[in-house]
């Protein structure tokens, strides 16, 4: 049976209060790698006294696995030092593109077709050559679907079985995309290669309007989005899950709060069912 796992992001804005929570109020911290990699001084040494206490999971923002410029091997062979420096159990990024001759700093979808599925899946293999693991693409959220010929669940299928890779499930995009395209979210959970999945996120998001959400990581999570957490348990069992914040943080207390609800919601699944009489 797996271990219950939740964990929070590290983040600058936030690394002294968590300085201050107790042993065992998170069970991992996940990074940016990006952020950490090449710094000393003090920031290095906050780091430090992190990844000594905590298993550190690595989430990747300027891969651009789905770019079509040649992917970035001096920033794959820092992930891959950095990787072992820390033992970091897992490095997942975006199934989106990020560069156009330049970073755009922002995740761009990418188009649903099978000429993707196949450039996509290719530079996958290549990332995992130089890393020598597998890696988790996450569902992203979006807001167009350009060039359109297959479905968004087929599209993540075809590329991770391609890839051969692993799924990083956030129930939060799947929320926000169902609102966005229109479609009933346990669907399209059911339509995910669930098979592949080995982390979820879960995270708050911002109504633009009754019809639009924009997945931001800067508000608590929803009741609905809570649901379909619980719906993904039910489904996978227990996985280890991060509590997604950015910014706009609250007291420390409230974020653990969100944390130990994952706990009891992955405390649930493994609780065992009585037998009726």
């Amino acid at each position: 049976m797996a271990d219950v796992k939740a964990g929070l992001g590290l983040r600058r804005a936030i690394s002294g209060a968590l300085k201050a929570i107790e042993p065992g109020d998170v069970d991992f911290m996940e990074v940016a790698p990006e952020n950490w990699m090449h710094l000393g001084g003090r920031l290095r040494k906050d780091f430090d006294y992190f990844a000594d206490r905590y298993p550190i999971y690595l989430h990747g923002l300027s891969l651009n696995i789905g770019g079509v410029a040649p992917l970035d091997r001096e920033l794959l062979l820092s992930i891959r030092e950095f990787m072992r420096d820390y033992q970091c159990p897992l490095y997942t990024e975006h199934l989106t593109y990020c560069a156009d001759e330049g970073q755009l700093y922002d995740l761009m979808p990418i188009p649903f077709t099978e000429a993707a599925v196949r450039h996509v899946s290719d530079r996958v293999k290549e990332v995992q050559d130089v890393l020598g693991q597998q890696i988790a693409l996450e569902n992203a959220s979006y807001y167009a679907a350009p060039g359109q010929e297959m479905s968004e669940s087929d599209f993540i299928r075809a590329v991770l079985e391609s890839a051969d890779c692993k799924l990083l499930l956030d129930v939060n995009n799947i929320y926000v995309n169902s609102i966005n395209h229109r479609y009933d979210p346990l669907v399209f959970m059911d339509a995910l290669p669930l098979e592949r999945a080995c982390y979820l996120h879960i995270a708050g998001h911002y109504e633009e309007a009754e019809d639009l959400r924009v997945d931001t990581h800067g508000a608590d999570v929803i009741e609905p989005v809570w649901a379909l957490l619980d719906a993904a348990y039910d489904r996978l069992g227990v996985l280890p899950t991060l509590v997604e914040r950015d910014f706009n943080f609250p007291p420390m207390a409230e974020l653990l709060g969100e944390v130990a609800r994952v706990r009891a919601a992955q405390r649930r699944v493994q609780a065992p069912v009585e037998a009726t009489p």
